[in-house]
């Protein structure tokens, strides 16, 4: 079995009572919360999704090697004083695997080429999927052949990367699937050709969706208090 790893894209909600502490308070809440992400033992990626949606303001991308990692840095954000006034509001963790439907074909920038994690660009899309059952009752080769159409219109959009996390029983979905990319319109365009495609027509849940900023931790915990 290939070295896989555990990711968690979890979305963070602060308590609107938090903003009312003094300022000095939420200053020593901020710089400690940032300690602790820093010296997280898994790799933790942060975004900010204030104002873009109105049921989350901070995303952590986590990766590590068990879930145990997973739980371990989860109980020293619970153990700080932000992270009490901090409900994480949706949660998905999925594992990187290789695609079944990769066999034979290859480019540059694969994704399971290349190490777990972002690529650094400024914006991250996030959403749930789950196929319809029907999909895996068509022989193997019917999917792979649909699934080529799937990353032909992805080649189209070399700007955009994408990560492919798996779910199968470790969580209430089957895939976790994340999208980097420079440009919200020409994600937006890649979507919208996909919703074409014979793949799409068997997705039976790809909601909600999450855009994300890519930002230094310091900058988003300030902005949770509008204090950017």
């Amino acid at each position: 079995m290939e070295n896989r790893k555990v990711m968690r894209y979890c979305f963070y909600q602060v308590d609107p009572a938090w903003r009312r502490l003094p300022d000095e308070e939420r200053a020593i809440h901020k710089k400690e919360l940032s300690e602790v992400v820093g010296a997280a033992s898994i790799e933790v990626y942060p975004y900010s999704t204030v104002g873009l949606r109105e049921d989350c303001d901070l995303a952590l991308w986590q990766i590590a090697d068990n879930p145990e990692g997973i739980q371990a840095f989860q109980a020293s954000l619970n153990g700080t004083a932000l992270g009490r006034w901090l409900n994480p509001s949706y949660s998905y963790l999925a594992m990187t695997r290789k695609s079944a439907y990769l066999k034979g074909h290859k480019h540059e920038g694969q994704e399971f080429n290349m190490p777990a994690g972002p690529k650094g660009s400024s914006y991250l899309f996030v959403y749930p999927l789950d196929k319809l059952r029907p999909w895996y009752k068509l022989p193997f080769e019917e999917r792979r052949k649909i699934m080529g159409e799937h990353f032909k219109i992805g080649h189209r959009y070399p700007n955009v990367a994408i990560h492919t996390g798996y779910s199968f029983g470790i969580d209430d979905q089957e895939f976790v699937v994340a999208f980097e990319g420079e440009s919200l319109g020409e994600f937006l365009d890649l979507v919208e050709e996909l919703r074409g495609s014979e793949s799409s027509a068997y997705t039976a849940r790809d909601v909600p969706i999450f855009t994300c900023v890519k930002m230094p931790l310091n900058k988003i915990l300030d902005q949770l208090d509008g204090q950017a």
